[in-house]
């Protein structure tokens, strides 16, 4: 893992700066054949865990970028409790996820695509009447360059899926 700080904390700037890392993340799970999504988890302005898409690679349906990223940040803080931190993610987190991410204890989560099928944040709130708490949420953060990533992934992925069925 880089790690990687960033002077001034909880800025509009430092949220656009670590969306950007969260991309670059989901570039790496592109690259891999995965469904690019990335995520960060940031304490003081430092990255303390970092996450891409490996559920394909690893045949783990639990292998998601939010998961990787804040196992990864409870191996650093040596506590699955991570009160004081902030997890950056380029699509709304699903079920799974929000569960782990409540279940951290995170302080804030920053989101740049919604997902309206399968996104837990909104179904949490919209369905169940639940707030998720003691969470600061900030959503659409470079919403518009996070959806692009996985609108042009999944166009790709159905010309190459059309380019194989055409060949037989």
């Amino acid at each position: 893992m880089n790690i990687k700080t960033l002077p001034a904390p909880d800025s509009e700037l430092d949220h656009h700066y670590w969306m950007r890392h969260a991309l670059s993340l989901a570039e790496q799970a592109q690259a891999s054949g995965e469904v690019p999504i990335g995520a960060v988890v940031v304490v003081n302005n430092q990255s303390i865990g970092e996450g891409w898409n490996q559920s394909v690679m690893c045949h783990d349906p639990t292998a998601h970028a939010e998961i990787i990223a804040l196992r990864q940040a409870g191996r650093h803080q040596k506590n699955y409790r991570l009160v004081n931190a902030t997890l950056y993610v380029t699509l709304e987190p699903c079920m799974m996820c929000v569960g782990a991410i409540m279940h951290s204890r995170i302080r804030g989560l920053v989101y740049g695509a919604p997902d309206p099928k399968k996104g837990g944040v909104a179904f949490l709130t919209r369905m169940m009447n639940i707030q998720v708490k003691r969470i600061d949420i900030k959503t659409d953060v470079l919403s518009q360059t996070c959806s692009r990533m996985l609108v042009d992934f999944f166009q790709q992925r159905r010309r190459e899926q059309k380019a194989q069925v055409l060949k037989k």
